[in-house]
């Protein structure tokens, strides 16, 4: 089975660490052969959230925030991206995901965490999960932090240390699991609403 997966990622630091996370993701999911789209905070800068997409009369929308809608409303499932700044998620990545919400619903959410240090964005990861099924996104089990990611990956996401491609399988392999299980409710029952 084929799949669209969308990898949300929002950091706009100079320097920023995560986009190997990203890339990395993004390579995976190719891989695995998943049609993939990459909503990075700073190719989508929509500003900070003053009217979400919902909220624009039909066809009022900006082009590229119409782009991401029908993206996400086409999509069969998400992998989150963040690091960790003051014990939360990154503030680019949730006003991203904050201009839209009914678009997500009944679609699973993999989160993937990093940090530069030893606990791999852990604390934004345990937020981001609260965030998530906010906004109807259900989330699986599973987490997948990289710790020191600069020692892991490589600036184009390629593996410095293999242990990490040794887990990403299985992370992948549950991500698949629900995005087919909810596809087919989708398609078979619809949505209650």
């Amino acid at each position: 089975m084929s799949f669209k997966t969308i990898v949300f990622y929002g950091s706009y630091r100079r320097d920023r660490q995560g986009i190997k996370a990203a890339k990395f993701m993004i390579n995976q999911l190719q891989e695995r052969k998943h049609n993939v789209v990459f909503a990075d905070a700073i190719e989508y800068d929509f500003g900070i959230l003053d009217r979400m997409y919902k909220e624009y009369e039909k066809g009022q929308a900006p082009e590229k925030m119409a782009e991401l809608a029908e993206h996400i409303k086409t999509a069969d499932g998400f992998v989150v991206i963040s690091g960790e700044y003051n014990h939360s998620i990154q503030p680019g990545l949730s006003n991203l995901m904050d201009h839209y919400l009914e678009e997500y619903f009944f679609r699973p959410a993999a989160i993937v965490s990093y940090s530069v240090g030893g606990f791999g964005g852990a604390r934004a990861a345990i937020q981001l999960r609260a965030f998530l099924a906010e906004m109807g996104m259900p989330t699986i089990s599973s987490i997948f932090s990289i710790s020191k990611i600069s020692d892991v990956l490589n600036d184009d996401g390629s593996l410095k240390d293999e242990s990490l491609g040794k887990r990403v399988g299985r992370f992948l392999d549950e991500l698949e699991w629900y995005e087919e299980a909810l596809k087919r409710q989708r398609t078979e029952r619809g949505t209650p609403y």
